[in-house]
């Protein structure tokens, strides 16, 4: 498995700030990174507060949940007070981390002018025990298309359990006519 990139980015939520991905290894195994869209993005905003109502099952696994905004500080501020979250919310003003990570950005030379247009979500899995491997991760393919939670959780059990390589590697499948209205 490769290994996921080192960051550091401001934390305007719970946890250390700056909050740098390899320090967590001292207090939780695996790091469940959630790369948002955009401030403006409702399925975002949606998903960030599906995860603050289950949490404790993230913390039930020995895992963190990191929620990636690239926005600028004050943006992810006004996030955290609006849904008081109980993880780390990141603000990554110049998407550089999110960029690391591959997330993936439609629309050609528009969509990285625009992350309202071009950037879509991800979620990656880093599993701290075994140096930063990156060991899940999936890149979605419209504004609609996350993993399931149940399925994150299902991912981390796995690895817990040591047989994660039985699990193939996700990327995004869905469609938004699939996805509905999100």
């Amino acid at each position: 498995m490769p290994q996921a990139p080192e960051f550091e980015l401001p934390n305007v939520a719970a946890g250390p700030d700056p909050y740098r991905l390899s320090a967590r290894a001292a207090d939780v195994d695996l790091v469940v990174l959630l790369f948002q869209r955009d401030y403006y993005c409702t399925n975002c905003r949606q998903q960030v507060q599906d995860v603050k109502g289950r949490y404790d099952e993230f913390r039930e696994r020995d895992a963190e949940v990191a929620s990636v905004l690239p926005e600028p500080v004050d943006r992810a501020r006004d996030w955290q007070e609006t849904y008081d979250l109980p993880y780390p919310l990141l603000a990554d003003p110049d998407a550089a981390v999110g960029d690391d990570y591959d997330q993936p950005v439609r629309f050609g030379v528009l969509g990285t002018l625009s992350d309202f247009f071009g950037r879509m979500p991800e979620a990656a899995i880093v599993d701290l025990r075994a140096d930063r491997e990156l060991a899940y991760s999936y890149r979605s393919r419209s504004t609609f298309d996350r993993p399931e939670l149940d399925d994150l959780l299902a991912e981390l059990d796995d690895l817990r359990a040591g047989d994660a390589s039985a699990r193939p590697k996700k990327s995004g499948t869905r469609t938004d006519a699939d996805a509905g209205s999100g």
